[in-house]
């Protein structure tokens, strides 16, 4: 199984560097790794200690609007807004988890909507934000003040670098002491807490970190669209991040960027969907599916939950589990 999954990784990285090559727009690929980034550092907290929270929103635009700004305005490089970003979502993550942690459940998760939406009315009324405009023209600039990142093509492997060594960052972290103890905390927090653990520590600890990578990934997408909204922070993107993860397969690894590029082509690619089936069907009423996008996505999710209910990649990494285990000797 090991040796399957390096393989399907390997032919994800090659596709991903030649995409630039196969037609596929780079500005578009990039928005779908930044998502993929976001999915992934949730699932680090969902997936893998149990914490569901619902304001991850926060970290991404917060953390957004602060690099942005801090390129923009204070003209620093882009490895030191990216860092400004992270640290953003680590600090903003420190907060939130110091105030939500000690919390069980629901209402765990209803204390994080509610931090994420007392900064999402500072974000909308910050002068520094744009306030409904939100923050325009942020220059790429010059990586280490050399490398120039106006050319989407140079930006775009750049991107892909930074993506591939935080999605690798969350691999050791999962398969490393610590995330043994995050997955026990999971299964069984009283048990961990009779071994000695501090699970609250712990959860503490994974928290910020999720929100540093999700600070990350929304320190990258300013970078590389050049404008951070009012969506990045709205709530409707913790309910985004939540979808990606449970389509993609909750638990596993390679799930939450499943779930992210069917979530990110169901949002951007509807359009073009309904007209294909449109011609293909002579039906009229798939011209306007771009116009239903929300409903369309609604039931996508409602058929993964029915017919996957471990997520696409989920199901996926069953079917081959049970497929080896017929293979072996009785």
């Amino acid at each position: 199984m090991k040796r399957i999954s390096t393989i399907i990784y390997g032919l994800l990285l090659l596709a991903l560097l030649v995409a630039p090559f196969a037609g596929a727009y780079p500005i578009f690929v990039m928005k779908l790794m930044c998502f993929a980034l976001f999915a992934c550092a949730f699932n680090l907290l969902l997936g893998y200690t149990g914490l569901l929270s619902f304001g991850h929103a926060a970290f991404l635009g917060g953390s957004a609007y602060v690099a942005g700004h801090a390129m923009k305005v204070w003209g620093v490089t882009p490895e030191l807004g990216l860092l400004l970003g992270t640290a953003t979502g680590a600090a903003l993550g420190w907060l939130f988890g110091v105030l939500a942690i000690r919390r069980q459940g629901i209402y765990f998760s209803m204390i994080t909507l509610a931090l994420a939406q007392m900064l999402f009315f500072i974000c909308l009324q910050a002068h520094f934000t744009g306030g409904e405009d939100g923050l325009q023209g942020v220059p790429r600039g010059k990586l280490f003040g050399v490398l120039d990142l106006s050319g989407d093509l140079t930006m775009y492997y750049v991107a892909l670098v930074i993506v591939v060594l935080s999605f690798l960052l969350i691999a050791r972290t999962i398969h490393s002491p610590f995330g043994q103890v995050l997955k026990g905390i999971k299964e069984n927090e009283p048990r961990a807490i009779s071994l000695g653990y501090d699970t609250h520590r712990f959860k503490l600890l994974a928290f910020v970190l999720s929100a540093a990578l999700s600070g990350l990934a929304g320190s990258l997408k300013t970078l590389v669209l050049g404008f951070a909204t009012l969506s990045d922070v709205h709530w409707s993107a913790s309910g985004q991040v939540i979808l990606m993860t449970l389509v993609g397969g909750l638990g596993t690894l390679s799930g939450p960027i499943v779930g992210a590029a069917v979530v990110v082509l169901l949002e951007n690619k509807i359009g073009e969907l309904g007209h294909l089936l449109a011609a293909l069907t002579t039906i009229d009423w798939f011209n306007t599916l771009g116009e239903s996008g929300t409903m369309v996505t609604g039931l996508i999710f409602v058929i993964c939950v029915l017919a996957f209910r471990r997520g696409v990649m989920g199901e996926v990494i069953a079917l081959f589990g049970r497929w080896r285990r017929r293979g072996e000797p009785s």
